[in-house]
């Protein structure tokens, strides 16, 4: 049965004074009538913890040299600061998602094959926002302190922006106005980032025919790379299909290097955080046109780079 347009009906209401708003309004709101969802994010901390300590472990008895203390403890600082911050950010989505979604064209609601349809939803618009954090500067600035460590495990995956969610949401809001609940939506990104937890290992080299379908250790371990032939590639969440179709996977082939092309090396938080964003600032601030200085912000990351190499072989 497909979803049906939504009818709207208003209810008259009395004329209020411009200090007086009656209770009754304000107790309708739609988060006292929706069903209460578990943050599964929280829940899954523990998780976390205790398969990162497994991998730390298993480094150290294989050798492997995968962790490095002050790294790992900036992942931690980056990964706290998101989830205090995320107490504000997810609180402001959750609110404009509510607002969008008054405005929604299907009543769709929680029924289970809501869910399915949701999945592949939100899976198709996290690549094309990850994709859009890779080329667009405005958008890396947020995104690229995950690819700021030069190491590659499950602290790394807790490595996570401070700024990125209050405006990343912009990229989902087609979902509540086609008609998915609000706290739908944010269940499944909250599914999406803790399946993308695991995949931050070197320790699991192939999935075998998965690999086809779903992302892999070994699919983001080329997203994390910094060499010329894995830049920009591979952007699924949870399935690789979209790089498949829209030309963006790679295959692990050679051994990758990991962080960022112009690496930072930098443990503290701050600079983690922030270091783009001030790159950014000063790029504008002396940009001599409103075009150049419309392309710092907009253009691709690594625009300036690209363009004075190009000058030196002038």
């Amino acid at each position: 049965m497909l979803p049906q347009p939504r009818s709207r009906s208003f209810r008259k209401l009395p004329a209020l004074s411009a200090t007086q708003v009656p209770l009754d309004l304000l107790m309708d709101a739609p988060w006292k009538r929706m069903p209460q969802m578990p943050n599964l994010i929280q829940l899954a901390v523990p998780g976390f913890i205790a398969l990162l300590l497994l991998e730390a472990v298993l480094d150290a008895i294989m050798r492997r040299d995968l962790y490095q203390l002050k790294d790992t403890a900036a992942s931690l600082t980056m990964g706290t600061g998101n989830v205090i911050l995320g107490l504000v950010s997810k609180t402001m989505v959750f609110a404009i998602f509510t607002v969008v979604h008054r405005f929604a064209i299907f009543k769709i609601g929680y029924q289970w094959w809501a869910w399915i349809l949701l999945f592949f939803s939100e899976d198709f618009t996290y690549y094309w926002f990850h994709r859009t954090s890779h080329e667009c500067r405005l958008f890396w600035a947020s995104h690229v302190i995950h690819h700021s460590s030069q190491r590659y495990n499950l602290g790394t995956a807790l490595r996570q922006t401070w700024t990125g969610s209050f405006m990343s949401f912009v990229f989902w809001l087609w979902l509540p106005l086609v008609g998915f609940e609000p706290v739908m939506v944010l269940t499944m990104q909250a599914i999406s980032l803790i399946y993308q937890f695991w995949i931050h290992t070197e320790l699991i080299r192939s999935m075998g025919p998965l690999e086809w379908v779903i992302n892999t250790p070994s699919h983001h371990r080329v997203h994390h790379g910094s060499n010329q032939r894995y830049l920009d590639r591979n952007h699924a969440g949870i399935l690789i299909i979209w790089d498949r179709m829209f030309g963006t996977y790679v295959p692990e082939q050679e051994s990758p290097v990991y962080g960022l092309t112009k690496n930072i090396n930098s443990y503290n938080p701050l600079r983690i955080a922030f270091h783009e964003w001030v790159d950014i600032w000063n790029d504008v601030r002396c940009a001599p046109t409103l075009r150049l200085k419309l392309r710092y912000v907009f253009g691709r990351p690594g625009w300036k780079e690209e363009q004075t190499a190009r000058a030196a072989h002038l």
